[in-house]
């Protein structure tokens, strides 16, 4: 019978699952965009307006460019810290 995958209770070696690395792979690609996202609110000029799409939606408000550069950058920090998480956490798993 073919297995699933490993399993932690077999007491094998964890091995990163295909969730782990779709995850890992979604999270790289989400700091590719928040990255260029953060470089092009960097270099607007100070007079150029910036509009937020409404969550689920096509309506668009009018947004403060500083506001939306800070947020940016922090929901950067956010997904490199997560993405370090994991790679840390692979480290670890690795090690043992």
């Amino acid at each position: 019978m073919p297995s699933g995958g490993s399993r932690p209770e077999d007491g094998a070696a964890p091995v990163p699952t295909e969730n782990s690395i779709l995850h890992k792979e979604d999270l790289s690609s989400k700091i590719k965009e928040q990255k260029i996202v953060v470089d092009e609110l960097s270099n607007l000029k100070k007079n150029r307006k910036v509009y937020r799409q409404q969550q689920n939606s096509n309506i668009f408000f009018l947004a403060d460019r500083t506001e939306m550069l800070s947020e940016s950058k922090n929901i950067l920090d956010e997904l490199k810290k997560e993405y370090q998480e994991i790679e840390n956490s692979e480290k670890t798993k690795i090690k043992k």
